[in-house]
């Protein structure tokens, strides 16, 4: 995993399939997200892994049919049990007919996101995009504690790219600024989106598109919210495009798109020409930075980053 600093070139496969790793202690809201993710998937075909369907619980409306350990879901989108085999479930997952746009790879509750993602890599077939971790805003602190858990909890959140802090509406004033004042302490550096009931924009999980509020309007959501330093209030963020015309250096490009985000910036890809005379594919997750060269034709996009960023500092407390 990049830690945003010194992000190094990855290999590039031809139509590699992007995969991000959801993680998180039980009952913090993971399937909660994914099936508000499937909801606002906006066609894109997102396919869904999972340890055991026994341990998800896939809103029933989403469901069109099962077959061989497959669930087939709304808008083109299926949900797959891993059992044992996740390097073989992702291969196949990854040769589907139609191709996926995404894979989402919902962890244990008491599974470590980080050892995931590098059994993942060992698929050439498919890309880890990055590590997203739902907490529950109210019960994070006691649970990180937990003389029999908080090992769990506290390593989930040091192996985050994105923390998603759910339950917001659980939190009273004084236990959001006691969350304040703690949680750098467990996930220093880690960007951070707080919502209820895992209503986050999808783009931010899913990979913001091309075409995607290319006017830079703001977005608030349905429950979402950013974490402020009393109660919490609703934090607006707003899809933006950078144009390159020119050849750069991608690295210098990803780090200087971090540092003019001072941390507000939550995600961005674009693919850019570089001094060397190739394409490059800059793609951004909370810390994490993936650069690789860009396979293929070069399209219409090519020279555009689309990112989206916090239009306020997620600790600034908003006006009521």
């Amino acid at each position: 995993m990049d830690d945003g600093r010194t992000p190094t070139p990855a290999p590039a496969v031809q139509g590699s399939v992007p995969l991000v790793v959801i993680g998180g202690y039980l009952g913090t809201g993971k399937t909660t997200l994914v099936n508000h993710l499937l909801r606002e998937a906006a066609g894109r075909r997102i396919t869904v892994l999972v340890n055991d369907f026994g341990d998800v619980s896939i809103d029933a409306d989403l469901i069109e049919g099962a077959s061989e350990g497959v669930l087939a879901l709304a808008g083109g989108c299926v949900c797959c049990s891993f059992g044992d085999d996740l390097v073989g479930t992702l291969l196949q997952a990854a040769q589907r007919t139609p191709r996926p746009d995404i894979l989402l790879l919902e962890c244990s509750g008491v599974g470590l996101p980080a050892a995931v993602a590098r059994s993942a890599a060992l698929v050439l077939e498919v890309r880890v995009e990055g590590i997203v971790v739902v907490a529950d805003a109210a019960q994070l602190r006691q649970q990180s504690g937990d003389r029999y858990v908080g090992d769990t909890v506290r390593q989930q959140l040091r192996e985050a790219d994105l923390l998603v802090l759910n339950h917001q509406d659980r939190c009273t004033p004084l236990e959001a600024m006691a969350l304040r004042a703690w949680l750098p302490n467990c996930a220093g550096g880690v960007p951070l989106a707080a919502c209820e009931r895992g209503r986050v924009p999808a783009d931010l999980v899913l990979g913001v598109r091309a075409d995607a509020h290319a006017d830079g309007a703001a977005w608030h959501g349905s429950g979402g919210r950013y974490l402020a330093s009393a109660a919490p209030q609703p934090h607006p963020m707003r899809h933006f495009q950078r144009h390159v015309d020119h050849a750069v250096d991608p690295h210098a490009l990803a780090r200087e798109l971090v540092a003019a985000g001072g941390g507000r910036l939550l995600r961005a890809k674009g693919v850019v020409p570089g001094l060397d005379g190739r394409h490059w594919r800059v793609q951004i997750m909370g810390r994490r930075i993936e650069i690789e060269a860009h396979v293929g034709e070069i399209g219409a996009n090519a020279g555009t980053v689309v990112g989206i960023e916090l239009l306020t500092d997620p600790w600034t407390p908003q006006p009521a």
